[in-house]
């Protein structure tokens, strides 16, 4: 599971909370409950910034003190790595789809945080990448 680590920090009227590993994803809440509800989803709307502009999504960093750790769901996560492994790769769309025998409009929703996939074709798409999916519980 990815988690990023964010600070809280205390404000006049509220909690404003940012991520040093997303800059993009910046929230405020009116108190601690608040606050942790408003984070999880600016962490996983800022997402969409990186996949629409086809950029890498920086890796969570260990917590420092005082921070407090935002899992992204394992859905969302598992898109996150498929697409840093296409950009690592430089492998398009279309490229990819030719890999997989697919058509390149499957591999765009693979790429899409908007539309719901079976974690079994994203693990198509990594084997089609040379990498293998892993999940754990811990």
């Amino acid at each position: 599971m990815m988690k990023y680590p964010a600070s809280f920090k205390k404000e006049d009227g509220g909690i404003t909370v940012t991520f040093r590993d997303i800059p993009e994803a910046i929230t405020q809440g009116d108190n601690e409950a608040d606050a942790l509800f408003m984070a999880k989803d600016a962490l996983l709307e800022s997402m969409s910034v990186y996949f629409d502009e086809k950029r890498t999504v920086p890796p969570p960093s260990a917590a420092k003190r005082g921070e407090r750790l935002i899992p992204l769901p394992a859905s969302v996560a598992a898109k996150v790595l498929l697409l840093n492994e296409m950009l690592a790769q430089e492998v398009i769309a279309a490229e990819l789809a030719r890999r997989m025998d697919t058509t390149r409009q499957e591999v765009n929703r693979l790429i899409d945080l908007s539309h719901t996939t079976k974690i079994d074709r994203i693990e198509d798409a990594m084997a089609a990448l040379g990498k293998q999916l892993e999940l754990s519980v811990v």
